[in-house]
């Protein structure tokens, strides 16, 4: 993540009662870092699993636990916290606090903050699995939606009761990319995305193949971004150690072929295709079946070689394709080489980069190349630069009518 995503945002992070206020600590860490301000205000019942010590460390702020705080020159916390606030976070947000929510209930300082806002809450559920089932529950978080709070998770596995299901809280790093996705300007709103990333692997036989330096930490990045911006995102991945993004739908694949077939059977669905993936061009005919061996003679094995679909070219030959968005990596010459690539494929838009120079690396630069000519984008580390690609998209999107 790009440590000033959230630089300027003042944050109230409110805990209520639960075992998950021990993710908050790394949340609380998470936010600061990304250049956020964090007002924490905890419930008694916040207290008693983590201390107001050990948030006001992390936040470096005073934290608040009384509606009769006496630091607060009017006395009137639950309106003074609140209105240099950019929104109100509730994590963990027990059952008991949604319910007060969903009934507009002001009887300590948390909940008096929340009805008496006037900016944007956000609310991250943790409890038992039952609890969350509970009828009661449900209705109250379809009020709290119907109401325009928006209900981050819960997530879905083992819990603190040692029962398994849904109601726990999202882990800290999902919770921050969920906060960080509000904030971000919707402007690929109601678009569906289609995204390569990675390497491919061509096998020669079952342990060895051909692949290439790609890290997947660019195509990472858009797809990143690109779901920030209000966009449906398909990410089609090759082997690679990434985690997916948050509300990003990825898919796995090895070879080029794997991706080709992944890609042609989604695209119809696609207003934006975006080639990030370095695929390989060629592939062994008849791999292996068996590990190759070396022989007594030391006689070395022989390949022919096929070539592999060309992708982005595939996508551009569509009788409707959509916006097609194609990366080249090459080791000189980019401005020739990035331009002819582009009218040879034949898409609206190329973003080139000097691939040796930039694989497995957190930053990087690159030349948007188009009809009209060249344009160089700064140098920046590739979570921004994802941020500044996607407004460049979008710029040059058709009327949504004349996509498909």
């Amino acid at each position: 993540m790009a440590t000033a995503e959230l630089a300027g945002k003042h944050l109230v992070l409110g805990m209520t009662g639960g075992i998950a206020c021990y993710k908050i600590a790394e949340l609380t860490r998470l936010l600061t870092k990304a250049g956020a301000t964090v007002q924490v205000v905890m419930t008694e019942a916040a207290t008693q699993f983590i201390t107001p010590v050990t948030m006001q460390a992390l936040s470096g702020r005073p934290v608040y636990t009384s509606q009769w705080d006496a630091r607060v020159p009017n006395n009137m916390a639950h309106i003074d916290l609140s209105r240099e606030a950019d929104a109100i976070v509730i994590a963990p947000a027990s059952t008991d606090f949604l319910a007060k929510l969903a009934h507009g209930m002001a009887d300590d300082l948390l909940s008096t903050l929340c009805v008496a806002r006037d900016c944007p809450l956000l609310v991250v559920p943790a409890m038992n699995r039952q609890m969350w089932q509970n009828p009661a529950t449900q209705r109250n978080v379809t009020q709290l939606r119907a109401d325009g709070i928006e209900v981050l998770g819960p997530d879905s596995g083992p819990q603190a009761c040692g029962e398994v299901g849904d109601g726990r809280m999202l882990e800290a790093a999902a919770t921050y990319e969920a906060i960080a996705s509000f904030f971000s300007p919707k402007i690929l709103s109601g678009r569906r995305v289609l995204l390569t990333a990675g390497p491919t692997f061509e096998p020669l036989d079952p342990v060895r193949g051909i692949t290439n330096r790609s890290s997947g930490k660019m195509g990472f990045a858009l797809a990143r971004a690109a779901q920030q911006a209000g966009a449906e995102v398909h990410l089609i991945a090759g082997p690679v150690a990434l985690e997916t993004p948050w509300g990003v739908f990825r898919q796995d694949v090895q070879t080029a072929q794997q991706m080709h077939d992944a890609v042609m059977h989604s695209v119809a669905d696609a207003d934006i295709f975006i080639g990030v993936a370095a695929v390989a061009d060629w592939r062994v005919d008849h791999a292996s079946e068996h590990k190759i061996k070396k022989t007594a003679e030391r006689t070395l094995p022989t390949f022919t070689f096929v070539e592999n679909p060309d992708i982005l070219a595939s996508v551009a030959r569509l009788p409707h394709p959509p916006f097609a968005v194609g990366f080249a990596a090459e080791s000189g010459d980019l401005e020739v080489h990035g331009e002819e690539k582009r009218a040879r494929k034949n898409v609206p838009l190329l973003i080139g980069n000097l691939g040796p120079l930039t694989f497995g690396l957190d930053d990087n630069e690159v030349i948007l190349f188009e009809a009209g000519g060249a344009t160089k984008l700064p140098r920046a580390d590739k979570q921004t630069l994802a941020r500044a690609l996607i407004v460049e998209i979008a710029r040059r999107l058709p009327d949504p009518s004349l996509i498909r």
